[in-house]
């Protein structure tokens, strides 16, 4: 894949520094970003500059699926319900012992499984894709490029679910309001 970012600080290209700016804009958004939804408008956007695909009338809860075997999962995609659920655990951990790492590590997550959710449901793949998206636009020492590149370096229980995970049966959802703005501006 070829890499703007070598041409990004030569005055000669115009595109390419408005191509620099509009990353400093979404740096700039998940470092003020107050709410998942709006951590969730930044993955969106994003992927589809960066895939050109988007997946609408996708939901986002947020709910404690507990630790097991030393580990934890941080979140999860279900096809069937077109539904993103966040581990709120690793969260209120995480604002415990490192709150500048929150925004960083939510941005993560939500684009690992908003990837899954357009379709990529090899966890391998799906890895290398968050990664090349995570580099190009925070760049490579951002903590959302090392989350990508290594989360086990900030929370080394961390454990993707396998094929087949199910999740608990009576979990208590949480639902994100203020998901999927753009395709919702019918509602009242």
């Amino acid at each position: 894949m070829f890499n703007l970012l070598y041409r990004l600080d030569y005055p000669l290209y115009p595109a390419c520094i408005a191509f620099k700016e509009k990353f400093m804009d979404y740096e700039k958004g998940l470092e003020k970003a107050k709410t998942i939804a709006d951590i969730f408008e930044i993955v969106k956007e994003m992927v589809a500059e960066f895939l050109g695909t988007d997946q609408a009338g996708l939901l986002v809860g947020v709910t404690d699926l507990g630790a097991f075997n030393n580990g934890f999962i941080g979140a999860f995609y279900s096809m069937d319900a077109n539904m993103i659920v966040i581990n709120k655990r690793p969260l209120a951990r995480i604002l415990q012992t490192n709150p500048k790492l929150y925004n960083h590590y939510l941005f993560h997550v939500m684009l690992h499984e908003y990837i899954h959710s357009i379709g990529s449901f090899d966890e391998s793949k799906t890895r290398q894709i968050v990664l090349e998206i995570s580099e190009r636009y925070f760049g490579p020492d951002h903590y959302v490029t090392q989350f990508a590149s290594n989360i086990e370096k900030f929370i080394p229980n961390l454990a993707y679910p396998t094929q087949g995970f199910q999740p608990p049966q009576d979990i208590n959802i949480e639902f994100v309001k203020g998901i999927d703005k753009k395709n919702t501006n019918y509602i009242n």
